[in-house]
């Protein structure tokens, strides 16, 4: 019998040395307790410091849509205007053109010379096509060429030879081309 007490007496010492570490943690857990007591006061304002910089944000969140608003409404305002005026340099550089046509206009009911009058009208259409040139308008060259559908509109077929199919064989309109890109096809009649 003694070796059962002996027995019984390490397992009440186990038993009571569990109850003693409890027992000595127990203040440590007490001042965890407090200190996350005393956390959760902070969770609070911090809470608020969330919903303050939540705000804020909206804040410049709308500020920067109401800006974005803005710089669209401007920059299509600054379209539609570049839409109307966009010419308005090119025609400014024909009113030149414009002023030598009435000279001629003039000069032509009063001269009876024609070759003055021929003279003058080369002139002044060579003076035209030097300025649209210097805009970027470029004619199309249909001159012994192969059809392109890129810049060219047949208007008739014409059959002929081998040597002159798909050929360009007359030019009935002439194409241009505005800074490298079609502005109207050239209309031609092509060999088949």
């Amino acid at each position: 019998m003694k070796d059962n007490n002996t027995t019984e007496t390490p397992k009440d010492t186990m038993e009571e040395t569990p109850v003693e570490q409890t027992n000595t943690t127990n203040p440590e857990t007490n001042e965890q307790t407090e200190q996350q007591e005393g956390e959760a006061q902070p969770d609070v304002r911090t809470l608020e410091d969330a919903e303050a910089e939540i705000a804020e944000l909206k804040d410049k969140l709308l500020r920067q849509v109401a800006d974005f608003t803005n710089y669209r409404r401007q920059q299509q305002k600054n379209i539609a205007d570049l839409i109307l005026n966009g010419g308005s340099k090119v025609i400014e550089s024909l009113l030149p053109v414009l002023d030598d046509m009435e000279r001629a206009e003039q000069n032509i009911a009063t001269n009876e010379d024609i070759n003055v009058a021929r003279e003058g009208l080369q002139m002044i259409f060579q003076k035209l096509k030097g300025i649209l040139g210097k805009h970027g308008l470029q004619k199309i060259d249909t001159a012994d060429k192969a059809f392109d559908t890129d810049f060219h509109e047949a208007v008739a077929i014409l059959p002929m030879g081998e040597e002159k199919k798909d050929k360009i064989i007359d030019t009935v309109q002439a194409g241009y081309m505005l800074n490298d890109k079609v502005l109207r096809h050239a209309k031609v009649v092509v060999g088949q």
